[in-house]
C-alpha cells in the first residue's frame, strides 16, 4: 500500500477515476471488491470499517437487499421516464413522502442527481423567482468562509475557498463571503456564542454593503461539512441570521447535503431550530444512500406555484426524478423508519462522540471533537494548550488516512481553503452501525491516531 493500488501509465487505456486527481497522491486507494453493512473488503481480502460512509453517503450501510430489490423491481417495471414528456409514480410517491417529512413551508420537491445539482437548482430557482416578481437586481449570493456547496462551476463559485481564486477568475461570479462561526479556533477574547453573534452581524453588514436590493440569498450548511469539520453554531446564531434575512428580503438556504437525511438526529436538520427555518432546504447524499444518485431541493408551495404561473422553472436534467432513483429513495425512507435510524443516529452519535472524547483525552495530538448526531469531526494539533495546527506541508489529513487504512478503518479527510483553518478527520459511519461495531471503530481509530503520533514524534514535530 505504498502507492495507488491500480496504477496507470501514459500508454495505458482507461483507468479508474482517480487518474484525474493531483499526483503524486500519497494515500493508497484500495481496489474494493465487496461490502456489507459498515465493512468493505479489497481484492486482497483486507477488511475495513467505512468510518465516514464514503463522503457521508452510505447512510443505510452497504449491501441492503431491501433497497437493491426495490430498485430491481422498479427497473423491471419502468426504468426511465423523462419528466418533460411523461410522469412516473415513484416520483409522485417519493415527493409526497419527502415533503411530509419536511413539513409546512417545504411542500414542493425538485429532484436531481446529487447535491451539486440541487444547490445549483436552488440558486437558479431563487433567481428565476426574483426576476418573475420584479426583483431583477437580486443576484448576489453570500456564503461563509470557509464553506463548500458542490463541484459544478456555479456551486464552486458560492463556496468559500479562496484557494480557487485563480481557477474562478473570469469564468464565474464568486459569492461574497463572511466569516464562518467556529467553535474551536476562536478569535482572542471570544466565546463561541459571542463569536457567532459577530458572524451574524457580519451578514447584515455585508447585505448593507452590497445593497439589500441586490442580495438574492445566504447559503449555509447548518452543521459544517468537510470545510469546517462538523462545526455546529449556537441556536441563537440561526435565529439571528433568520431575522436578518427576513428583514432584508434575502432568501435563507440550508445546505443539508452532509448533515441531512437523519444523520444529525433529525431527518430535516433545520428542525433542530424550528424558530429559525430557512426558505429553501437542499438534501442529497443520504437520500440515495449510495445506491442511486439522488438530490432534492425543498421549497414552499407558495413560491413554486406562483413561479409556475409567471415564468415557470423550466431547467431540468435528463436524470432528474428517475424512477429507479426514486424507488431507491423510497426504500431508504422505509429502512430509516423500519430500523428507527434517525433516533439511533442521535443516541449512537452521542455514544460515539463520548468514545472519541476519551481517545482525545489519551492522545497528545487530538484537540477537539465536535459535531451533531452521527456527523462528527476530530481535530488534530501539535499542542493542545496552544491549539497549534499541524504543519500543512506534512499533509496531516492524508497521513491520518494512511494510518487509518493500515489499521483497517477508512477515514475521510481533506485540506480545505489552503489548510488555514486546521486539520481534522470525519467520523460519520452508516447509521446502521451496531454498538459492537462502534467499539471496533473506536479501537481502530485510536490505533490509527497512536500510529500517526509515533510518526510525528519520530519526525520531531511533537
Amino acid at each position: 500500500m505504498e502507492g495507488l493500488m491500480h496504477p496507470t501509465t501514459a500508454t495505458s487505456f482507461g483507468g479508474t477515476q482517480d487518474i484525474y486527481y493531483s499526483s503524486p497522491m500519497i494515500v493508497p486507494l484500495p481496489m474494493m471488491e465487496r461490502a456489507s453493512g459498515v465493512y468493505m473488503w479489497d481484492e486482497e481480502g483486507k477488511e475495513y470499517i467505512d468510518a465516514s460512509s464514503g463522503p457521508m453517503v452510505s447512510a443505510i450501510g452497504h449491501g441492503n437487499t431491501r433497497i437493491i430489490d426495490a430498485m430491481a423491481e422498479q427497473a423491471r417495471k419502468l426504468d426511465y421516464a423523462y419528466t418533460r414528456v411523461a410522469r412516473n409514480r415513484p416520483n409522485l410517491d417519493y415527493a409526497e413522502r419527502l415533503a411530509a417529512l419536511a413539513g409546512p413551508g417545504f411542500e414542493r420537491v425538485n429532484l436531481a442527481s446529487g447535491g451539486s445539482e440541487s444547490v445549483d437548482n436552488a440558486i437558479k430557482f431563487l433567481r428565476q423567482y426574483a426576476i418573475a416578481t420584479g426583483q431583477e437586481s437580486r443576484h448576489r449570493v453570500i456564503s461563509l468562509m470557509p464553506s463548500y456547496h458542490g463541484a459544478t462551476i456555479g456551486t464552486l463559485a458560492i463556496g468559500g475557498n479562496d484557494g480557487l481564486t485563480p481557477f474562478m477568475e473570469g469564468i464565474a461570479v464568486v459569492a461574497d463571503t463572511i466569516p464562518a462561526p467556529m467553535s474551536y479556533r476562536l478569535p482572542s477574547g471570544y466565546t463561541q456564542e459571542s463569536h457567532a453573534a459577530e458572524c451574524a452581524k457580519a451578514l447584515e453588514t455585508k447585505i448593507l454593503q452590497l445593497g439589500a436590493e441586490n442580495v438574492l440569498a445566504f447559503v449555509i450548511e447548518p452543521v459544517g461539512g468537510i470545510s469546517t469539520g462538523a462545526v455546529v453554531p449556537p441556536a441563537q446564531y440561526f435565529r439571528d441570521i433568520r431575522d436578518i434575512c427576513t428583514r432584508h428580503g434575502v432568501y435563507l438556504v440550508f445546505d443539508e447535503i452532509l448533515c441531512g437525511a437523519g444523520r444529525s438526529g433529525k431527518f430535516i436538520t433545520a428542525h433542530h431550530w424550528p424558530d429559525a427555518l430557512p426558505d429553501i432546504i437542499v438534501k442529497a447524499k443520504g437520500l440515495g444512500a449510495g445506491y442511486s444518485p439522488l438530490g432534492a431541493m425543498l421549497a414552499p408551495a407558495s413560491m413554486v406555484d406562483k413561479l409556475a404561473e409567471l415564468l415557470g422553472f423550466d431547467f431540468s436534467y435528463s436524470y432528474n426524478a428517475n424512477p429507479i432513483s426514486c424507488a431507491a429513495g423510497l426504500a431508504v425512507l422505509d429502512e430509516l423508519e423500519r430500523l428507527n435510524l434517525v433516533e439511533r443516529a442521535r443516541k449512537v452519535g452521542a455514544s460515539l462522540r463520548a468514545g472519541l472524547q476519551e481517545i482525545m483525552a489519551r492522545s497528545p495530538i487530538l484537540g477537539d471533537v465536535r459535531g451533531l448526531g452521527m456527523l462528527l469531526a476530530v481535530e488534530m494539533v501539535v499542542d493542545k494548550e496552544t491549539k497549534e495546527s499541524l504543519p500543512g506541508d506534512l499533509q496531516p489529513t492524508e497521513r491520518i488516512r494512511i494510518h487509518g487504512l493500515k489499521n483497517g478503518v477508512m477515514l475521510y479527510s481533506r485540506p480545505t481553503a489552503g489548510s488555514r483553518f486546521g486539520h481534522w478527520f470525519m467520523i460519520a459511519p452508516p447509521l446502521t452501525i451496531s454498538d459492537e461495531e462502534c467499539q471496533e471503530l473506536l479501537r481502530r481509530t485510536e490505533a490509527a491516531v497512536v500510529s500517526y503520533h509515533e510518526e510525528l514524534k519520530t519526525a520531531g514535530v511533537v
